[in-house]
């Protein structure tokens, strides 16, 4: 054998994504990105988002809480859909899950104040942001206020072309040299001057009021929503950046976008669940929220909600609903914790091991482990479920690479693999590589995002 054969046949070598795919499949990417940049242009929030898969599943046929085609939703934030496959339930389940909220900014209980002539909101933000990514940006508003009788009021401002949009100050250059610029980068930007400019000119009216532009804010807010002040106490309204989603680049390779992470593999999950309508085993798909603050909470992973739905339709199959019957389905079952990794960006190399990370339009990306420093805190799929899965992607050329994110002593992050894997089932964390994860202008590569469509496609098959 020559070396050249040896090499062949011996060194790994990764693979771009369209030098592999025809044109036919280049056609059903391009066709897949443009229905995702229009849903990620709308699913802002995970209400936005439990609102259009519900409309996608109804489409399809399913029907809430239908033993066989069938959705579950909890509190507008949490959803699970199931699908029946050839062989029971008792065989164990193929589920795929991702979370859907996404870092923000909150508005405070008390969020409204006038000083200056100037009204403002009060924020408190969610997840990890990097606090300069929020100040002179456009941004909107969205998300719902709980009236005391019972209603709820749905509140979108700034998306259309004729609504205004707001914004949060930065510090011209001029004045900044002491209050940042000789700062550290993380403390330039104070949480607490996070406060969204909303108004500025002064109600009409003769009368004594001390604060004119507050209550024109509140006039006008009142007028369009019903919404007094006091009813911000019982509101969710999130700060995040206004406007759509789109191409980027000259030859349009990416997609950037708010809340890709994790919206991407959201999306990416119901498209292929959908898609397979007669599957080997018993289908889940599972949208999770609070995973950005620890997964806490009652809609979140590590809430027993999930417990709940597995009940469910253990009873719906005419099943014992124990422990016992419930223990053993679950070691039977196989998960892909859908959620999104880190790029390689060459501007920051330093970060990154080149060996091992995510590289940009390579496929999607299977991370068998994640956690910080010494694995602390990470769930580590075992080698012969990843054989297994890759050998499935493998005979069905789905495009993949098995990474990590950055160097052992960059610091790291978690997933909700590690609480479903409490269970005993098998998982594994498997989504899209980003570059500026985390920021209000996310960016994915289309070959990626199409072939983690067709990852999930294919285990949902299997």
């Amino acid at each position: 054998m020559s070396t050249k054969e040896l090499e062949k046949d011996l060194v790994y070598k990764a693979k771009h994504v369209y030098e592999i795919i025809d044109k036919e499949e280049k056609e059903i990417l391009e066709n897949l990105s443009k229905e995702y940049i229009n849903f990620l242009s709308e699913a802002k929030t995970e209400r936005e988002t439990i609102e259009i898969a519900r409309k996608y599943l109804e489409k399809a046929g399913f029907k809430e809480n239908n033993s066989e085609r069938g959705y579950f939703i909890y509190k507008n934030k949490m959803l699970a859909a199931w699908r029946q496959g050839k062989k029971p339930i008792t065989e164990g389940l193929r589920i795929v899950v991702s979370h859907i909220d996404t870092p923000r900014l909150d508005l405070k209980l008390h969020p409204l104040f006038e000083d200056v002539h100037l009204a403002f909101l009060k924020t408190h933000y969610y997840g990890g942001i990097k606090k300069y990514h929020w100040v002179a940006q456009p941004l909107a508003l969205h998300g719902i206020v709980a009236k005391k009788d019972g209603g709820v009021i749905k509140v979108v401002i700034g998306e259309n072309d004729e609504d205004p949009v707001f914004t949060i100050c930065d510090l011209l250059p001029h004045l900044a040299r002491k209050i940042q610029s000789e700062k550290k980068l993380s403390e330039a930007i104070v949480g607490e001057k996070l406060n969204v400019l909303v108004a500025g000119i002064p109600i009409e009216d003769e009368e004594e009021v001390k604060e004119k532009v507050k209550l024109h804010f509140l006039k006008l807010l009142y007028e369009k929503y019903g919404i007094k002040e006091e009813d911000f106490v019982c509101a969710e309204i999130y700060v995040v950046p206004a406007g759509k989603a789109r191409e980027v680049g000259l030859d349009r390779a990416f997609i950037g976008g708010y809340g890709q992470d994790d919206r991407i593999c959201a999306f990416t999950s119901l498209k292929a669940f959908l898609e397979v309508e007669d599957p080997e085993y018993f289908n889940l798909l599972l949208f999770m929220d609070k995973e950005e603050i620890g997964s806490e909470g009652n809609t979140s992973a590590k809430s027993r909600i999930f417990e709940g739905v597995i009940y469910n339709l253990i009873k719906q199959a005419d099943l014992p609903a124990t422990a016992d019957v419930f223990f053993s389905l679950m070691m039977k079952t196989k998960t892909l914790s859908a959620d999104v990794t880190a790029g390689i960006d060459p501007n920051y190399i330093e970060v990154h091991d080149k060996l091992n990370d995510a590289k940009m339009g390579f496929g999607v990306a299977v991370s068998r482990y994640t956690g910080h420093g010494g694995k602390y805190m990470a769930n580590e799929a075992h080698a012969e479920f990843l054989a297994w899965l890759l050998n499935n992607w493998d005979k069905n050329k789905v495009v993949y690479q098995v990474c990590s994110m950055g160097k052992v002593d960059e610091g790291g992050g978690g997933t909700v693999a590690k609480y479903f894997a409490s269970y005993g089932m098998d998982v594994v964390d498997v989504g899209t590589p980003l570059l500026s994860m985390h920021s209000p202008f996310e960016i994915a590569h289309k070959g990626d995002f199409y072939m983690t469509y067709k990852a999930f496609k294919v285990f949902f098959k299997v």
